[in-house]
């Protein structure tokens, strides 16, 4: 996959300066660190939002991320540093994409790299189709994101209690 400086052309705002798209090889133990620690950073936000603090992915070894059977979207940094990410796996007969995870560093929030990242992976990478993904129902940044970005919003479900989900699919 080529890297890139900007998402896809759309109304959507550029990368910041000194940033890029580009695949992320979670073979590599310094990028798969690097994302295993930004991860449980945005997670931990998500954390508060929401609260909750068992969402699974805080608990997660980096053996148990890496052996995830995921794709990984990076926005990184000219110094390579993982500011965000996007995971997804798309279905066997490829008609449905799930969207695993979107984080963002909390050092880099606010800047678009969500809406840039969702933005390539629905443009440049995934096949027509639907793509689902889910947030916490009460992660008000990430339900605007995909309301903004055309997901509709399904059913919100409760898979452990206390844990409000909802779930977004977007149909292609």
């Amino acid at each position: 996959m080529p890297e890139h400086r900007l998402a896809h052309s759309s109304s959507r705002a550029p990368l910041p300066p000194g940033m890029l798209i580009r695949e992320l090889d979670l073979s590599d133990v310094t990028v798969a660190a690097t994302v295993h620690a930004a991860g449980l950073r945005a997670y931990a936000v998500e954390a508060e939002l929401i609260g909750f603090d068992g969402i699974p992915a805080l608990s997660e070894s980096l053996q148990d991320m890496t052996s995830l059977p995921l794709r990984w979207l990076g926005a990184v940094t000219d110094e390579g540093t993982v500011a965000a990410f996007v995971a997804w796996q798309t279905d066997s007969d490829r008609a449905v994409t799930h969207i695993d995870r979107v984080c963002v560093d909390p050092a880099w929030f606010r800047r678009g790299l969500a809406s840039c990242l969702l933005d390539h992976l629905l443009a440049e990478v995934t096949d027509s189709g639907e793509v689902r993904v889910s947030t916490g129902a009460d992660n008000q940044p990430a339900v605007k994101l995909y309301e903004r970005l055309g997901f509709r919003r399904g059913v919100d479900f409760e898979p452990a209690p206390g844990l409000r989900m909802a779930q977004f699919v977007l149909h292609r």
